[in-house]
């Protein structure tokens, strides 16, 4: 037993939160990172006390709106939001918690937690939920390409060499060669065409070289040959400076809004806005299908691909805004804001397309 209340003091004591136990109106009891902190502080004891206990009273008192409602039933204690003043003049952001640990005794437990503490360990509880994601979003691209590779562009490839294989070893009429030579030919170009074409959405050349316009207009151009649909590109920028991160994440808004858009909702024009505003520059990408309800088919519209919710994390990560606005038979539109910077990122590109 006197092992344990060792251990109970060093919990106590190495605690992450200052912790401080009163009876009546005397401080009995506090760990080292309370004292340390009531050092810094240009408060009085009674003050926090005052706090709790006028707290303590609202609670109990009958015309509060939760007065023994079952909220309150499950909350052995509660969180009062508080700004401190140190003797220094500088503010710190905590939140009390308190229980009563002996009603008949008077013993209460105070203890402060900091928001900024708090805040940190959600950004990088947050940071790690986004590393995930846009790993899940890489494996799940490479074993794309990798199925992409062995089912089309390897049994291509091994056609060819079967071919190649015939004319080397088999006795073939002219009329033999000449078939077998144009087969290797057509497989060639259709096996050449088609790493182009994974070579396009992987990273397209033309973002590199032509600029983010550039790449839209070349992406719906081909779409538009491809299925049919009416695509327009409605640029409205001026002299807009983009990091290479958020030309890449804007561009693959696009795509895979236009892919879904595509594969789901039936449309006949889809329009793709870029736009410059005061301070942010947004892209919208527009289609008349069929929609969709929100509410109850948003996580599943976007568990499609898992597109654009690891593009939702990328995008929170460069300090942008996602939404989706659709309804059942009015289409859908998927928007994108990025605020505008002089120096977003490292190399930058200004828009004049």
């Amino acid at each position: 037993m006197l092992e344990t209340n060792k251990w109970i003091q060093k919990f106590f004591d190495r605690s992450s939160d200052a912790l401080l136990i009163f009876q009546e109106d005397e401080l009995v009891l506090s760990n080292q990172l309370a004292r340390e902190l009531l050092d810094q502080l240009d408060l009085k004891l009674t003050y926090l006390l005052q706090v709790a206990r006028n707290k303590i009273a609202q609670q109990q008192n009958v015309v509060d709106n939760c007065f023994n409602c079952a909220i309150l039933d499950h909350m052995p204690n509660h969180i009062i939001p508080l700004t401190l003043t140190t003797k220094t003049g500088q503010k710190l952001h905590y939140s009390i918690t308190y229980q009563v640990l002996d009603e008949e005794n008077e013993v209460l437990a105070i203890e402060l937690k900091s928001q900024e503490a708090l805040h940190r360990a959600n950004e990088l509880a947050q940071q790690k939920q986004l590393n995930q994601y846009v790993n899940r979003a890489y494996e799940d691209e490479r074993k794309r390409i990798s199925r992409d590779l062995h089912d089309s562009i390897a049994q291509g490839l091994y056609s060819v060499r079967m071919g190649i294989q015939r004319i080397e070893n088999e006795k073939l009429s002219s009329d033999e060669l000449q078939a077998i030579a144009e087969m290797v030919e057509t497989q060639l170009d259709d096996t050449l065409a088609e790493v182009k074409g994974m070579a396009l959405e992987i990273r397209p050349s033309v973002l590199d070289s032509f600029g983010l316009v550039a790449a839209l207009k070349a992406l719906t151009k081909r779409l538009q040959e491809n299925s049919g649909v009416g695509f327009t590109v409605i640029n409205q920028v001026n002299g807009t400076h983009l990091s290479d991160d958020v030309k890449s994440v804007l561009y693959r808004v696009a795509q895979e809004a236009i892919s879904n858009a595509l594969r789901h909702a039936n449309p006949t024009e889809i329009t793709i806005m870029l736009v410059t505003h005061p301070n942010f520059i947004s892209l919208e990408v527009i289609d008349d299908g069929d929609g969709f309800e929100i509410n109850s088919n948003k996580d599943d519209y976007n568990g499609h691909s898992m597109g654009l919710m690891n593009m939702n994390e990328r995008i929170k990560a460069l300090n942008g805004t996602f939404n989706i606005d659709s309804a059942l038979g009015e289409g859908t539109t998927v928007m994108v804001r990025f605020p505008i910077t002089k120096s977003n990122h490292q190399k930058e590109e200004t828009i004049n397309e």
